[in-house]
């Protein structure tokens, strides 16, 4: 961590101590959850634009969607894992924080569940932080939800310093990953339906503003 990252981190106002539990879980665990520079950037976005609902991709343990549904009390949200094991951990999570009736964790694949069981549905707000390199696929699959003005983020499109590196040097099991993480963003900011902007915040956002 650098010097600029530790004085950030210093800034960040202190979370309820299931947060710091949950923090703790995932380091001791290797569960990929939001930087905290970037959790605490999505939270003040998403309480500047004030959606009513969200989709996340990629509950993991429930963290992120435990720390918008507390910090944005009249929102609700629909977040999906294909973990069996890490979408009852988030359940469990959820319970124990008293969030349950304004968080509905679904279990199965995002690219394989179909779009019927949200026909009733539309979101103000998607959240993509599931499988990195099938970004695209993710956006083509649920940008129908949204609602016009509504907005996508977009986490982790640095892969951990992976994006900033020249293809030579990125290990060779994760080019294809990188390959996908680098057409998806050339694509999104050129999308004609959407104004996209990067933020380097946390593991790197791309946040779209439907038209």
């Amino acid at each position: 961590m650098d010097v600029n990252e530790e004085f950030l981190k210093e800034l960040i106002i202190p979370r309820a101590e299931i947060f710091i539990e949950m923090e703790q879980y995932a380091k001791e665990n290797h569960v990929p959850i939001m930087q905290l520079a970037g959790m605490e950037s999505l939270i003040h976005l998403l309480s500047l634009q004030k959606p009513k609902t969200l989709l996340e991709l990629g509950t993991a343990i429930g963290y992120s969607s435990m720390r918008i549904a507390s910090k944005l009390t009249s929102i609700s949200i629909v977040t999906i894992e294909r973990d069996v094991d890490k979408a009852n951990i988030a359940k469990n999570y959820i319970e124990r924080g008293k969030l349950q009736d304004r968080i509905e964790v679904i279990i199965g694949d995002a690219l394989e569940i179909s779009n019927e069981i949200f026909k009733d549905k539309k979101f103000d707000a998607i959240f993509i932080d599931a499988a990195k390199g099938q970004y695209k696929k993710f956006f083509e699959k649920y940008a129908p939800l949204l609602n016009d003005g509504g907005v996508i983020y977009c986490d982790n499109l640095l892969l951990n310093g992976l994006s900033e590196l020249p293809m030579s040097e990125v290990p060779r099991r994760k080019r294809t990953m990188v390959r996908n993480q680098h057409h998806f963003t050339e694509w999104l900011m050129n999308h004609p339906d959407y104004d996209t902007a990067f933020l380097p915040v946390g593991d790197g956002m791309l946040v779209s503003i439907k038209r």
